[in-house]
This record gives structure tokens, sequence and C-alpha cells, in this order.
């Protein structure tokens, strides 16, 4: 028994003291040396004690272990680890870590995520929201938009020129709104949660395009010309990479440049670049007056250099360039924002066009994969966070209003299921949007966070899109312009497939890069491998790899510890009602990093090709962040009592989320012997962890069934209005309407089942309990003004077959 004791206290110190391996190996020897007191005492001590002191000299004396460790490792892992190109490293290296390290550590430093400042809007920030962003909405008809027009009216396009929705990131000395990251995403949101087609037009500008990288990249004669046109409208931008060989794999794009001199606009000899290029899906690309494009750029005769094949290179070219075939449009789902194709056929464009001038040719990877890394974080969480929370607040309304057997159907369990997942995933969406946004605004460029944030914030709105769905069911299915959720399902793939293809993105990037990224030591050992000088070689990857090992034996002892305990003697942050989460994220995350190394170490390099697997980790990586978020924005907003039923939906939900990806990846390791050694060291008792119970998924549904601040504070941001001749605006007056006529509808209820009043046909209802006294004329108006507005907003369009047939 003692020796059992002995393990345990060891366990407890590596859990919270980073050590290393020869004190871990230390502690093993003193509890099996305990542990054979009896018998052969002296002897198997003895010899205990010996392995120790060689093991010591081994791993204590940096020559020693070199050579025979390190050193034979290094050999190996050269031979079989697989080379990294150019842009693979390029990505790897774009942005920078914050929260996603602390997650991968093990060991979170709660301080890093929860010192963070909250997301703040300055007054002109608050004012552009209050004016601007609040004309644009109204002036926004969803159905006419898309049905009847195709594109956005005239006169939406010169406001949203004229009050420079396009300059949102572009500085004030050009001419631009200089606005945080924080008011470019509530800005995104509430246009969104108007219109699709609207806010997808204002964002993309203001994402990855020409005004970002020409204000990261562009010569100061670049950004004198551009910024300001750009600021004013003047300008109106496109980026073209995607085409039809290039999709998700964007480094491999057939567009070519060949460097070469020709004249141009009257001059002789002029130093330039001669393309061809066939892009697709190119978003305000038939309407662009600039494109930014992203080719292959090649040297053969040497004018730039010794180097004949430069490069990923970005350029600017003007739409009235000879040679260029633009205008055509496709047709995304039913959705009106521009987007097309674009072709370039011998366009001959001078050096001075290339974003960054000639200095910049061949660096045009980099220059996408680093503002990718913070655009991808901003522009799509905030179209899905306002999704979320329209869908949120106006679902909740009609199954508050629509009744089936005379009660609400928000009441019946089984619409409370898919209306607590909408409100629950509305707030995980809106928390991981806003503490993003807060992290971009202070410097941090968390390109795996980034990416994370774009695949389940836009996955997550697809849910939350489905269940409202399901919910309105008739009224959903049938288009018109009554119908404010129809629009929104039929464009949700669009957000799914764009910024990084949403498979690509799980199964590859948010795990492979992460791995690399966010582990504190598989870096500095990759670039060891990579280092040419033999002697340097073998210190930088032995000094690595030995603190990879104590990295290792910590979080072996840490994730034991955890789970023995369940975590329970953890410091955390938090109260009563948050605590137990942050000690469950602390002891996943243990796990998480220690079963990271565990397929690191006997995978290797064929992790990089076990892309379900990399996709498994990316789950648990994502929701364990999700989790964070949720905690640091319920703390944000003044731990408000009334959010509790979310905050308790969305911890329970993430958390048993990233416990079932762990238990797949035991599920599929290859070493099944070690997999099962691994799962009953971090579960030790089975899966601790359970979805949201009944109990919590109703105190979830009923915040969106009723008035309240909590149902306020999660729709916050988005564009409301109570006219009734409006979509939205006609559902929400009906909700107030017949909360207001409750305390009237409980009176006659009442009387019914006393059976002071029976009624044999419903429209006499309301003149019987009237006659009967049981109501007044007021509260009989009151009723018969909430039975009006609910046939109003369940309602449905219908049209004449000639309307339907006949072309727009």
């Amino acid at each position: 028994m003692t020796w059992f004791i002995v393990v345990l206290i060891g366990l407890w110190i590596l859990a919270y003291h980073r050590v290393n391996a020869w004190a871990a190996l230390a502690l093993v020897a003193a509890a099996l040396s305990i542990g054979t007191v009896s018998g052969q005492a002296a002897v198997t001590s003895f010899f205990l004690w010996l392995a120790f002191i060689a093991a010591v000299v081994v791993l204590k004396v940096p020559r020693v272990r070199r050579r025979l460790i390190s050193g034979p490792l290094l050999t190996i892992m050269r031979k079989t680890m697989p080379a990294v190109s150019q842009t693979e490293r390029e990505a790897l290296e774009a942005g920078n870590v914050w929260w996603d390290a602390e997650l991968f550590s093990g060991n979170p430093n709660w301080s890093r995520l929860l010192d963070l400042p909250p997301p703040m809007l300055s007054d002109e920030e608050r004012a552009f929201l209050d004016g601007p962003v609040e004309e644009l909405c109204k002036m926004l008809d969803d159905w006419d938009i898309t049905h009847n027009r195709g594109d956005l009216p005239p006169e939406v396009w010169e406001f949203i020129k004229d009050n420079k929705f396009f300059s949102m990131i572009i500085p004030k000395k050009y001419g631009g709104l200089e606005f945080s990251v924080y008011a470019h995403s509530e800005i995104v949101m509430k246009v969104a949660s108007r219109s699709i087609t609207a806010g997808v037009t204002i964002m993309v500008p203001n994402s990855l395009g020409p005004g970002k990288l020409l204000l990261e990249y562009g010569t100061e004669a670049q950004k004198d010309y551009y910024l300001p046109r750009l600021a004013s409208g003047i300008e109106i931008p496109c980026f073209a990479l995607t085409g039809p060989d290039a999709g998700s794999d964007a480094s491999s794009l057939p567009d070519e440049g060949i460097v070469c001199r020709a004249k141009f606009r009257g001059k002789r000899n002029v130093l330039g670049i001669r393309l061809n290029w066939d892009k697709r899906y190119i978003t305000l690309g038939p309407v662009a007056t600039v494109i930014g494009l992203a080719f292959k750029l090649f040297d053969p005769d040497g004018l730039l250099g010794d180097r004949k094949e430069i490069g990923i290179t970005v350029a600017l070219i003007p739409r009235d360039t000879p040679g260029i075939s633009i205008g055509n449009r496709h047709f995304p789902l039913n959705s009106a924002f521009q987007n097309g194709p674009n072709r370039g056929k011998d366009v001959f464009i001078p050096m001075e066009w290339v974003i960054g001038g000639q200095e910049q040719a061949g660096n045009g990877w980099r220059m996408l994969v680093e503002c990718l890394a913070e655009g991808r974080g901003v522009s799509l969480p905030a179209l899905s966070a306002g999704a979320g929370k329209t869908t949120s607040r106006f679902t909740g309304a009609y199954a508050r209003v629509r009744k089936q057997f005379n009660v609400p159907i928000g009441y019946f369990e089984g619409i409370e299921e898919p209306l607590a997942r909408i409100a629950g995933e509305a707030y995980v969406m809106d928390a991981a949007r806003r503490i993003t946004a807060a992290a971009l605004d202070q410097g941090e460029k968390p390109s795996v966070i980034s990416a994370i944030i774009k695949y389940e914030s836009t996955e997550r709105m697809r849910q939350v899109v489905n269940d409202s769905m399901d919910i309105h069911a008739g009224s959903g299915i049938c288009l018109g312009p009554r119908n404010y959720i129809g629009r929104v399902y039929q464009v949700a793939p669009v957000s799914i497939t764009v910024e990084g293809a949403n498979i690509l993105t799980r199964s590859l990037i948010i795990f492979g890069q992460g791995a690399v990224r966010c582990h504190p030591y598989i870096q500095k050992e990759m670039q060891a491998i990579a280092t040419q000088d033999p002697d340097e070689a073998a210190n930088l990857f032995d000094e690595a790899l030995f603190k990879h090992i104590g990295f290792l034996f910590g979080n072996i002892a840490r994730a034991t510890w955890l789970a023995l305990s369940n975590a329970r003697f953890t410091k955390v942050p938090g109260d009563k009602n948050t605590r137990s989460y942050y000690r469950q994220i602390a002891r996943l995350s243990a796990g998480f990093a220690f079963v990271a190394d565990v397929a690191l170490i006997t995978l290797g390099g064929a992790l990089k090709r076990k892309e379900r697997l990399s996709g498994r980790f990316a789950d648990v990586l994502s929701n364990l962040y999700l989790c964070s978020a949720v905690l640091k924005h319920y703390q944000d907003q003044g731990s408000q009592e009334g959010d509790l039923p979310l905050l308790n939906w969305a911890c329970r939900n993430t958390i048993h989320r990233a416990q079932q990806s762990l238990l797949a990846v035991f599920w599929n390791l290859p070493n099944r012997w070690l997999a099962v050694l691994v799962r009953s060291l971090i579960f030790p008792t089975g899966k601790p962890y359970a979805p949201p119970d009944d109990r919590v998924i109703q105190a979830a549904a009923s915040v969106l069934l009723k008035n309240s601040e909590a149902r306020d504070r999660l729709t916050h941001g988005i564009y409301l209005n109570s006219a009734e001749n409006d979509p939205t605006g006609r559902i929400e007056h009906a909700f107030q309407t017949v909360l207001d006529a409750e305390p009237v509808e409980k009176k006659i209820t009442e009387a019914r089942r006393s059976g002071k009043l029976v009624v044999q046909r419903q429209s006499e209802l309301l003149d019987l309990a009237l006659e009967a006294g049981i109501i007044d004329p007021a509260e009989a108006d009151l009723a018969r003004a909430a039975e009006q507005a609910t046939r109003d907003a369940i309602s449905v369009d219908e049209f004449s077959p000639e309307s339907l047939t006949s072309s727009n």
C-alpha cells in the first residue's frame, strides 16, 4: 500500500510542477523499491537504483545522451519525416498562437484568457451602428433582392459606398473608418441578420482582399492611390484565388505569369508580367473595378535574377486592362450577392502592379495565409452568429405563438430539444465571435483559432437553421415575402464552402497546423531536423527532444491525476456555477495533450495522412476552445443568473462532444494495446460527461419562449423592428401581443377546466367568456388582437400560377 501512496504523491507533484524525465524515473524507482520491502528487498532495490543511476547519467550528461539517444533518433527522423514544402512552411508560420497553445499544453494558464479585456465599441462605432447600419437595414427587402432583382437595389449600392461600408479596415488617413475588429464583426452581424446578400457584400472588401493586402504589404504609392479610392467606393475590389483546378489546394493554382518586357500605354520595353488565368467563385467579381489576382510567377529569361520559378505572387489589376473577361455571374443557391468567374488572356501588367512591388514577387502565398489567419476569424463567424441570433429570436417567437392541440408548440418536449439547441448554439457562436474579436483587437493573430471559429460557427449555424426549419415546418419551406428563414436555409452551404472548405479545415488544418504551431516542442524539433549544420542540428534536436520528453511525462501524470481525482483539487477560476466546467476543461486539456503526443510519437509523419484521426483531434481542440469562450463570455457579461440555462447547455454540450471525440481517437489509434492503456489512464471509470439532460434542455428552450433580459442579451446586435408588414417585425409583434394576452388566456383556460365555461366552437370562445363575466371587454380586445396577430404571423405566401412561371 505504501508504494501506491508514493505513486499518488508523485503523480500530484508531476501534475502541478513541470519536471524533467529523470525526476519521473526517480519517482518510479522510489515507488517500486518501497514496494519490494518484503522478500528480496535489498537485491531488488539495489538493481532498481542502479538502473536509475544509469538512466540519470544518460539523461543528464548531454554528450552521452546525444550519442546514445538523440543523435541516432535524429538520423532516423531525417530519413522518415516527410519533407515540408515551402508553402506548408509558410502556412505553418502564419499568425501566432494564443489560447490554443494553452489548451495544447495540458495545463492552461487561465489568466491568459480571462485577463483579455472584454470587447467594447467606441462612441464613433456605436453611432455608426445606430445610424448608417440601422438605416441600411431598413432599406433592405430580402425577397425583393433575391427574387425580383437578383441584386441589391441601386440606392442601396450608393448608400453602402457613400457611408464607407467598404472601408471599415482602412485607416482614417486614407479616408477609411478604421474601426476595430469587434466593430467590424458587429456591423457584418447586424446587416447579415437582415440580408445575407448585403452582409456578404460588405464583409468581403473588409476581409481577405485588396484592402487588407495593401495595408499589410503594399508600397506607399499603392496605398496612396488605391486606399482612398477603395474607402470612398470609387473602386470596388474583388480577390481572385480559386479556379477550376485549384480550390482547397489553392497553392497548386495553374494560373501563371511570365516576366517579360513589352510595350505598355505607349512606353516601350516596360518590365512586367504576361498573365493567363481562369478563376471562378469570385465574390464581387462581376461588379469589381479592380481585381486582386493570385498566380504563379516564372522568370525564364532571368530578368529578375537567377530564380526561374519565382512562386505565388499577388497583383492588383484594373478591370479595363486589355485581355480581361469579366462580368458573368454564378447563381449561388438563390442568393443575390455578386459572384462570378473572370479570365485573362495574355494580359500584360507592369511590375509596379504587384502588391508590394517587385520585392514582394513570390511572397504571395505567405501574404495570403497571414491575412487569412485574421480575416477567417471575423466575417463568417459574424455572419453565422447573426443567423444564429435571428433564428433564436424569431423561431422562439414562432414556437410561442403557434399552437397545436391548443398548446403553444414550444411547450412540447419534441420541440424543446431543437429549440434548446438553437438557443445554446447561438450562445456558443456569439461567445466565440466576441472573444476571438477581442483577441484580434489586442494584436493576436491566432491562425488555428481562426480556423476553429470559421469551421465551428458555420457548422453550428447550419445545424441551427436546420432545427429552425424543422420547427417552422410548412411555413419554413414556403418561400415568399413573409418567409424569414427560407433564404438563410438555402444559402447556409455557401459559408461552409468558402475561405477554406470545412471538410479540409477540420481534417487537415485545425489539428494538422495546431499540432505543429501550438505544441511547445514539435516545431523546434522540425527546425532542428531541417538544420544543415550537423553540430547545431544535434544540439537543437537534443534540447527540444528532452524537453519534449519531460513535457510528455508531466502530461501523463497530470492526465492520470486529474482523471483519478476528477480534477476536484485543481485550482481554477470561476464561481459556484462555473468552477466545475473550468475543472473539466483542465482535465480534458491534459488528456488531449497526452493523447496528441502519443499519436505524434507512434504515427510520426504518417499522422499527416490520417485525416479522420486528425479531424477527431480537431473536434476535441475546437470544443475545448468553444467551452473556454463561453465561460469567458459569461464572465464578461456580468455572470448573469438569467444566462445560466444557456451557459449550462453550452458547456455540457461542448465538454461532452470533446469527450466523445477523444474516445473516437482511442477507437481508431492503430496500436490497440497502447490505445487501451491510454484510455484507462484518462477515463479510468468510463465516460464521465453526459450531454445536456432534459432539465437543462427545458431551461434553455424556455429562454426563447418569454420576454427576458437573457433573451435580449442572446439576440443583441441583430436588426429588430415590430412593423406588422415586415417579415420579422410581424412575428415580433405577434409574440409581444400574445404575451400581453397571456393572463387573459389563463383565465379562460381555468374557467374551461372548472366547468364555468363550456364551448363547442372555438370561434365562440371569447364572446362566451365575455358574456359569462370571466373576462372584461378590454381583455377580450387583447385576446382578439393576439389571435389576429398570430393568424397574420403564421400565414404563408401564395402566388398566382402565372407569377411563378413568368420570367423575372
